[in-house]
């Protein structure tokens, strides 16, 4: 088990289907599984925040054990038949429950399991035998939520000290009309509004511009268009708090499927620059 501060990391999921189709990024979760563990030592537990899973206070769910959900429909059944019961860890929960507290954040600690596809469809790459134990974290969606997110995971950073590795897992871009849309869409090349809202995120981290990127609906070009809600960009912004405003945060995978659905991964904090060298992707752009 590890004792380094785990780097923070947000992850663009994908579609469902990334769980038997992998792809690109499927096989950069394949790879960051292991990888992190042999830089940083295998995580205590994941604290996972999904954009899946919402609601109108921040819940932990505390659960022993945790069944897989199938939370879509309309796929392959293939993909039903995927299983991802993974442990629960009720101490690291009561943990991060005292640091929202200390915070003055309040929350709600459910002895409930269960794991969207958020979060489990990126960790049966990352790790497959479903042997690393996992606390969820809902999302909270709000005119306020950048910031409110942000607060929750600089009050959860302790925990990165104590082998806790924090999950983010979203979409870097998310039009699923766009996406859909019309022609042939594993054809598509990049859309450069994409591309554009893509570099603006890229530019603000680099430059550690937080003021922008918290209030990246008003100054990102092309955010209602990339994001005509923002459930699947609000998991950024905790594991971005939990890095703390110090250390310029790392694009440690980049991509783009169906032309402007962005799959592009970043590590936050002042080790994320380890990980980005153990992953051999020091320059991401």
């Amino acid at each position: 088990m590890t004792t380094s501060t785990l780097p923070p990391i947000f992850l663009s999921h994908g579609s469902p289907l990334i769980a038997v189709h992998p792809g690109d990024t499927g096989a950069f979760f394949r790879r960051l599984g292991p990888v992190l563990e042999q830089a940083f030592g295998r995580p205590r537990a994941i604290l996972a925040v999904s954009a899946h899973t919402t609601t109108r206070e921040p819940v932990l769910l505390a659960a022993a054990r945790h069944s897989t959900i199938h939370d879509f429909w309309g796929f392959p059944q293939a993909l039903y038949e995927l299983r991802y019961d993974a442990p629960g860890d009720p101490a690291v929960a009561q943990a991060a429950s005292d640091c929202l507290r200390q915070a003055g954040i309040a929350h709600r600690v459910l002895a409930e399991g269960g794991l969207d596809h958020g979060i489990w469809t990126p960790l049966i790459h990352a790790w497959p035998k479903a042997d690393v134990p996992i606390v969820p974290l809902s999302l909270v969606p709000s005119e306020a939520a950048p910031a409110m997110h942000w607060a929750i995971g600089q009050a959860l950073a302790p925990l990165t000290r104590q082998g806790v590795w924090i999950l983010g897992t979203g979409s870097l871009t998310h039009n699923l009309s766009l996406a859909l849309g019309g022609g042939r869409i594993e054809d598509r090349t990049e859309t450069a509004e994409c591309a554009a809202f893509r570099d603006w995120v890229w530019q603000r981290t680099q430059a550690r511009d937080w003021s922008a990127l918290l209030e990246y609906r008003q100054q990102a070009p092309h955010a209602a268009l990339m994001h005509p809600t923002d459930e699947h960009w609000l998991p950024f912004y905790v594991p971005a708090g939990a890095g703390g405003r110090q250390a310029a945060p790392v694009r440690i995978h980049a991509g783009v499927t169906y032309g402007c659905l962005a799959m592009d991964a970043y590590a936050f904090g002042p080790e994320a620059h380890r990980l980005a060298q153990a992953l051999g992707c020091q320059a991401a752009h």
